[in-house]
Protein backbone atom coordinates (compact mmCIF):
# COMPACT_ATOMS: atom_id res chain seq x y z
CA UNK A 1 0.00 0.00 0.00
CA UNK A 2 2.52 2.34 0.75
CA UNK A 3 4.79 1.40 -2.06
CA UNK A 4 1.10 2.57 -4.42
CA UNK A 5 0.73 5.89 -2.81
CA UNK A 6 5.01 6.75 -3.08
CA UNK A 7 4.58 5.54 -6.70
CA UNK A 8 1.11 7.76 -7.21
CA UNK A 9 3.16 10.88 -5.67
CA UNK A 10 5.92 10.18 -8.08
CA UNK A 11 3.70 9.95 -11.21
CA UNK A 12 2.04 12.81 -9.95
CA UNK A 13 5.16 15.51 -9.21
CA UNK A 14 6.44 14.08 -13.19
CA UNK A 15 3.38 14.85 -14.79
CA UNK A 16 3.07 18.40 -13.14
CA UNK A 17 5.81 20.56 -15.15
CA UNK A 18 4.52 18.86 -18.66
CA UNK A 19 0.88 20.19 -17.60
CA UNK A 20 2.11 23.60 -16.65
CA UNK A 21 4.07 23.66 -19.81
CA UNK A 22 0.75 23.09 -22.05
CA UNK A 23 -1.15 25.68 -19.67
CA UNK A 24 1.81 28.82 -20.19
CA UNK A 25 1.53 28.18 -23.93
CA UNK A 26 -2.29 28.01 -24.10
CA UNK A 27 -2.31 31.58 -22.01
CA UNK A 28 0.28 32.95 -24.30
CA UNK A 29 -1.65 32.01 -27.54
CA UNK A 30 -5.04 33.24 -25.71
CA UNK A 31 -2.95 36.56 -24.40
CA UNK A 32 -2.35 36.95 -28.50
CA UNK A 33 -5.39 36.80 -29.52
CA UNK A 34 -7.04 39.01 -27.43
CA UNK A 35 -4.59 41.60 -28.59
CA UNK A 36 -6.10 40.80 -32.17
CA UNK A 37 -9.01 41.19 -31.74
CA UNK A 38 -8.83 44.53 -29.58
CA UNK A 39 -6.72 45.74 -32.63
CA UNK A 40 -9.42 44.31 -34.88
CA UNK A 41 -12.54 45.96 -33.10
CA UNK A 42 -10.64 49.18 -33.05
CA UNK A 43 -10.48 49.44 -36.95
CA UNK A 44 -13.86 47.95 -37.50
CA UNK A 45 -15.39 49.96 -34.94
CA UNK A 46 -13.36 52.77 -34.00
CA UNK A 47 -12.11 54.23 -30.40
CA UNK A 48 -15.68 55.21 -29.27
CA UNK A 49 -17.74 52.34 -31.50
CA UNK A 50 -18.76 49.09 -30.07
CA UNK A 51 -17.12 45.91 -29.26
CA UNK A 52 -17.54 42.05 -29.47
CA UNK A 53 -17.69 40.39 -26.38
CA UNK A 54 -16.13 37.43 -25.83
CA UNK A 55 -18.45 33.96 -26.11
CA UNK A 56 -16.51 32.69 -23.36
CA UNK A 57 -14.83 34.70 -20.60
CA UNK A 58 -12.23 33.55 -18.29
CA UNK A 59 -13.23 31.10 -15.34
CA UNK A 60 -13.71 32.95 -12.34
CA UNK A 61 -13.66 29.89 -10.01
CA UNK A 62 -10.70 27.41 -8.50
CA UNK A 63 -10.03 23.83 -9.97
CA UNK A 64 -10.04 21.82 -7.60
CA UNK A 65 -11.05 18.46 -9.75
CA UNK A 66 -9.58 17.21 -12.74
CA UNK A 67 -5.61 19.03 -13.67
CA UNK A 68 -7.21 19.08 -17.63
CA UNK A 69 -10.07 20.90 -17.01
CA UNK A 70 -8.06 24.38 -17.26
CA UNK A 71 -6.88 23.78 -20.27
CA UNK A 72 -9.77 22.68 -21.72
CA UNK A 73 -11.45 26.24 -20.55
CA UNK A 74 -8.43 27.62 -22.16
CA UNK A 75 -8.84 25.89 -25.38
CA UNK A 76 -12.06 26.78 -25.54
CA UNK A 77 -11.60 30.61 -25.07
CA UNK A 78 -8.57 29.88 -27.95
CA UNK A 79 -11.21 28.78 -30.57
CA UNK A 80 -13.65 31.33 -29.59
CA UNK A 81 -11.58 34.28 -29.49
CA UNK A 82 -10.29 32.71 -33.01
CA UNK A 83 -14.28 32.68 -34.61
CA UNK A 84 -14.47 36.41 -33.57
CA UNK A 85 -11.39 36.64 -35.38
CA UNK A 86 -12.28 35.67 -38.49
CA UNK A 87 -16.07 37.58 -38.10
CA UNK A 88 -14.29 41.23 -37.48
CA UNK A 89 -11.57 40.57 -39.96
CA UNK A 90 -14.77 39.43 -42.49
CA UNK A 91 -16.33 42.75 -41.61
CA UNK A 92 -13.88 44.55 -41.66
CA UNK A 93 -13.19 43.44 -45.49
CA UNK A 94 -16.94 44.22 -46.43
CA UNK A 95 -16.96 47.54 -45.16
CA UNK A 96 -13.54 48.30 -46.99
CA UNK A 97 -15.59 46.86 -50.23
CA UNK A 98 -18.28 48.95 -49.71
CA UNK A 99 -16.24 52.24 -48.98
CA UNK A 100 -14.95 51.79 -52.22
CA UNK A 101 -17.93 50.93 -54.49
CA UNK A 102 -19.23 53.73 -52.67
CA UNK A 103 -16.09 56.08 -53.96
CA UNK A 104 -16.52 54.85 -57.15
CA UNK A 105 -20.03 55.64 -57.44
CA UNK A 106 -19.34 59.33 -56.20
CA UNK A 107 -16.58 59.45 -58.85
CA UNK A 108 -18.42 58.21 -61.79
CA UNK A 109 -21.39 60.86 -60.28
CA UNK A 110 -19.10 64.16 -60.54
CA UNK A 111 -17.59 62.74 -64.25
CA UNK A 112 -21.21 62.64 -65.12
CA UNK A 113 -21.78 66.44 -63.79
CA UNK A 114 -18.87 68.21 -65.22
CA UNK A 115 -19.85 66.19 -68.52
CA UNK A 116 -23.42 68.19 -68.40
CA UNK A 117 -21.68 71.63 -67.00
CA UNK A 118 -21.76 74.25 -69.57
CA UNK A 119 -24.17 72.12 -72.00
CA UNK A 120 -26.36 74.29 -74.38
CA UNK A 121 -29.84 73.77 -75.65
CA UNK A 122 -29.36 70.46 -78.07
CA UNK A 123 -29.22 70.92 -81.93
CA UNK A 124 -32.25 69.90 -83.32
CA UNK A 125 -32.38 68.46 -87.07
CA UNK A 126 -32.54 70.85 -89.77
CA UNK A 127 -36.01 70.31 -91.69
CA UNK A 128 -35.93 69.43 -95.31
CA UNK A 129 -36.36 73.06 -97.27
CA UNK A 130 -38.36 73.74 -100.41
CA UNK A 131 -36.18 75.66 -103.33
CA UNK A 132 -36.44 79.11 -102.85
CA UNK A 133 -34.85 82.36 -105.01
CA UNK A 134 -31.70 83.12 -102.42
CA UNK A 135 -32.76 86.65 -100.71
CA UNK A 136 -28.52 87.20 -100.58
CA UNK A 137 -25.57 85.75 -102.69
CA UNK A 138 -22.64 84.28 -100.25
CA UNK A 139 -19.33 84.82 -102.39
CA UNK A 140 -16.30 83.29 -100.45
CA UNK A 141 -12.88 84.02 -101.48
CA UNK A 142 -10.24 81.85 -101.59
CA UNK A 143 -9.38 80.21 -97.90
CA UNK A 144 -6.00 81.36 -96.68
CA UNK A 145 -4.60 77.94 -95.02
CA UNK A 146 -3.81 77.67 -91.84
CA UNK A 147 -2.12 75.67 -89.22
CA UNK A 148 -4.32 73.47 -87.20
CA UNK A 149 -3.24 74.75 -84.07
CA UNK A 150 -6.20 74.89 -81.44
CA UNK A 151 -5.88 78.12 -80.24
CA UNK A 152 -4.32 79.97 -83.02
CA UNK A 153 -6.82 82.75 -84.51
CA UNK A 154 -8.28 81.01 -87.83
CA UNK A 155 -8.39 82.22 -91.55
CA UNK A 156 -11.81 83.31 -92.34
CA UNK A 157 -13.86 83.44 -95.21
CA UNK A 158 -14.06 87.25 -97.17
CA UNK A 159 -17.66 87.43 -98.60
CA UNK A 160 -18.99 90.27 -100.72
CA UNK A 161 -22.97 90.44 -100.84
CA UNK A 162 -24.87 90.95 -103.73
CA UNK A 163 -27.80 93.01 -103.91
CA UNK A 164 -26.33 95.13 -100.68
CA UNK A 165 -30.21 95.19 -99.18
CA UNK A 166 -29.79 91.53 -98.19
CA UNK A 167 -27.47 92.34 -94.87
CA UNK A 168 -30.14 95.09 -94.19
CA UNK A 169 -33.18 92.52 -94.10
CA UNK A 170 -31.17 90.04 -92.39
CA UNK A 171 -31.17 92.86 -89.61
CA UNK A 172 -34.62 93.85 -89.65
CA UNK A 173 -37.28 92.41 -87.29
CA UNK A 174 -39.29 89.67 -88.21
CA UNK A 175 -43.00 90.44 -88.35
CA UNK A 176 -45.03 88.22 -86.31
CA UNK A 177 -48.34 86.91 -87.55
CA UNK A 178 -51.62 87.97 -85.45
CA UNK A 179 -52.91 84.86 -86.14
CA UNK A 180 -49.99 82.85 -84.32
CA UNK A 181 -50.29 84.66 -80.39
CA UNK A 182 -51.93 81.84 -79.32
CA UNK A 183 -49.20 79.70 -79.92
CA UNK A 184 -46.61 81.78 -79.27
CA UNK A 185 -48.29 82.52 -75.62
CA UNK A 186 -48.45 78.39 -75.57
CA UNK A 187 -44.65 78.68 -75.07
CA UNK A 188 -43.22 79.34 -71.27
CA UNK A 189 -41.12 82.63 -70.83
CA UNK A 190 -38.33 81.24 -68.82
CA UNK A 191 -37.96 83.36 -65.13
CA UNK A 192 -34.60 82.58 -63.40
CA UNK A 193 -34.06 85.82 -62.08
CA UNK A 194 -30.89 85.80 -65.30
CA UNK A 195 -32.56 88.31 -67.90
CA UNK A 196 -30.07 87.68 -70.33
CA UNK A 197 -30.07 84.17 -70.46
CA UNK A 198 -33.80 84.17 -69.82
CA UNK A 199 -33.84 86.06 -73.21
CA UNK A 200 -31.53 83.74 -75.01
CA UNK A 201 -33.97 80.31 -73.79
CA UNK A 202 -37.11 82.10 -74.68
CA UNK A 203 -35.81 82.76 -78.30
CA UNK A 204 -34.79 79.06 -78.10
CA UNK A 205 -37.54 77.88 -77.31
CA UNK A 206 -39.51 79.66 -80.11
CA UNK A 207 -37.59 77.78 -82.35
CA UNK A 208 -37.55 74.50 -80.49
CA UNK A 209 -41.61 75.18 -81.16
CA UNK A 210 -41.20 75.69 -84.53
CA UNK A 211 -42.06 79.63 -84.48
CA UNK A 212 -39.44 80.75 -86.78
CA UNK A 213 -40.29 84.48 -86.98
CA UNK A 214 -40.59 84.41 -83.56
CA UNK A 215 -37.35 83.08 -82.51
CA UNK A 216 -35.75 85.39 -84.92
CA UNK A 217 -37.33 88.73 -83.21
CA UNK A 218 -36.40 87.96 -80.20
CA UNK A 219 -32.65 86.48 -80.82
CA UNK A 220 -32.07 89.27 -82.67
CA UNK A 221 -33.17 91.33 -79.70
CA UNK A 222 -31.25 89.78 -77.26
CA UNK A 223 -28.08 90.25 -79.86
CA UNK A 224 -28.59 93.54 -79.20
CA UNK A 225 -29.02 93.89 -75.98
CA UNK A 226 -26.24 91.77 -74.80
CA UNK A 227 -23.29 92.00 -77.48
CA UNK A 228 -20.77 90.81 -74.91
CA UNK A 229 -22.53 88.00 -73.44
CA UNK A 230 -21.72 84.75 -73.39
CA UNK A 231 -24.54 83.29 -75.47
CA UNK A 232 -24.02 85.72 -78.38
CA UNK A 233 -22.20 83.01 -80.22
CA UNK A 234 -24.89 80.30 -79.61
CA UNK A 235 -27.93 83.31 -80.56
CA UNK A 236 -25.96 84.17 -84.01
CA UNK A 237 -25.50 80.30 -84.90
CA UNK A 238 -29.52 79.81 -83.53
CA UNK A 239 -30.60 82.80 -85.52
CA UNK A 240 -29.00 81.31 -88.47
CA UNK A 241 -30.74 77.86 -88.08
CA UNK A 242 -34.16 79.58 -87.94
CA UNK A 243 -33.86 81.01 -91.32
CA UNK A 244 -32.17 77.54 -92.34
CA UNK A 245 -35.40 75.93 -91.15
CA UNK A 246 -37.64 78.51 -92.76
CA UNK A 247 -36.70 78.04 -95.98
CA UNK A 248 -34.08 81.30 -96.11
CA UNK A 249 -30.70 79.80 -96.61
CA UNK A 250 -29.68 83.04 -98.00
CA UNK A 251 -29.91 85.04 -95.10
CA UNK A 252 -28.83 82.10 -93.47
CA UNK A 253 -25.48 81.76 -94.62
CA UNK A 254 -25.46 85.48 -94.20
CA UNK A 255 -25.85 85.07 -90.37
CA UNK A 256 -23.01 81.76 -90.32
CA UNK A 257 -20.36 83.42 -91.49
CA UNK A 258 -21.10 87.03 -89.98
CA UNK A 259 -20.83 84.36 -86.83
CA UNK A 260 -17.52 82.95 -87.45
CA UNK A 261 -16.15 85.95 -89.22
CA UNK A 262 -16.58 88.31 -85.85
CA UNK A 263 -15.60 85.71 -82.88
CA UNK A 264 -13.92 82.39 -84.88
CA UNK A 265 -12.98 81.14 -80.95
CA UNK A 266 -16.61 81.38 -80.17
CA UNK A 267 -18.44 78.79 -78.47
CA UNK A 268 -20.60 78.07 -82.11
CA UNK A 269 -18.05 79.07 -84.69
CA UNK A 270 -17.49 75.69 -85.56
CA UNK A 271 -21.22 74.65 -85.93
CA UNK A 272 -21.96 78.00 -87.88
CA UNK A 273 -18.92 77.37 -90.03
CA UNK A 274 -20.50 73.72 -90.56
CA UNK A 275 -24.18 74.90 -91.16
CA UNK A 276 -22.47 77.48 -93.89
CA UNK A 277 -21.41 74.89 -95.91
CA UNK A 278 -24.87 73.09 -95.50
CA UNK A 279 -26.46 77.01 -96.40
CA UNK A 280 -24.41 77.14 -99.45
CA UNK A 281 -25.02 73.63 -100.29
CA UNK A 282 -28.94 74.30 -101.01
CA UNK A 283 -28.21 77.27 -102.57
CA UNK A 284 -26.19 75.07 -105.15
CA UNK A 285 -23.04 76.62 -104.35
CA UNK A 286 -20.89 73.40 -104.50
CA UNK A 287 -17.56 74.93 -104.90
CA UNK A 288 -17.63 77.27 -102.56
CA UNK A 289 -19.55 74.39 -100.02
CA UNK A 290 -16.14 72.44 -100.60
CA UNK A 291 -14.16 75.42 -99.62
CA UNK A 292 -16.12 76.12 -96.76
CA UNK A 293 -15.36 72.42 -95.69
CA UNK A 294 -12.03 72.57 -96.34
CA UNK A 295 -11.52 75.95 -94.05
CA UNK A 296 -13.48 73.62 -91.48
CA UNK A 297 -10.96 70.56 -91.44
CA UNK A 298 -7.89 73.18 -91.53
CA UNK A 299 -9.18 74.87 -88.59
CA UNK A 300 -11.04 72.83 -86.17
CA UNK A 301 -10.46 69.49 -87.49
CA UNK A 302 -8.71 68.86 -83.99
CA UNK A 303 -11.11 70.41 -81.70
CA UNK A 304 -14.54 69.98 -83.20
CA UNK A 305 -16.95 67.73 -81.78
CA UNK A 306 -17.63 64.17 -83.19
CA UNK A 307 -21.54 65.04 -84.37
CA UNK A 308 -20.09 67.98 -86.35
CA UNK A 309 -17.29 66.25 -88.09
CA UNK A 310 -20.04 63.68 -88.96
CA UNK A 311 -21.83 66.44 -90.43
CA UNK A 312 -18.89 67.80 -92.21
CA UNK A 313 -17.97 64.43 -94.08
CA UNK A 314 -21.22 63.90 -94.96
CA UNK A 315 -22.00 67.62 -97.02
CA UNK A 316 -18.46 66.67 -98.34
CA UNK A 317 -20.01 63.91 -99.80
CA UNK A 318 -23.31 65.68 -100.88
CA UNK A 319 -21.15 69.02 -102.49
CA UNK A 320 -19.11 66.17 -104.61
CA UNK A 321 -15.95 67.09 -102.96
CA UNK A 322 -12.50 65.94 -104.35
CA UNK A 323 -10.14 67.43 -102.21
Amino acid sequence: MRRTLIASIILAISASPAAMAQDNVVSLRVDKLEKEMRAVQRKVFGATGATVEPEIGGSTSTTTGDAGTPISDLTARVDALERQLRTLTGQAEQDQNRLRKLEEAIKAQEARIKSLEGAGPPPAPIAAAPATTPVATVKPAAVTPTTPKPMATPAVVKRTIDPPKAEAASKAPAKVDPSRKGLVAKVEIPDTGDAAEDAYAYGYRLWDAKLYPEAQAKLKEFIAKHPKHRRVSWANNLLGRAYMDEGKPGLAANVFLDNYKSNPRGDRAPDSLAYLGQALFKLKSLDKACLVYEEFKDVYGTTASGSLKSMVEKGRTDAKCTA
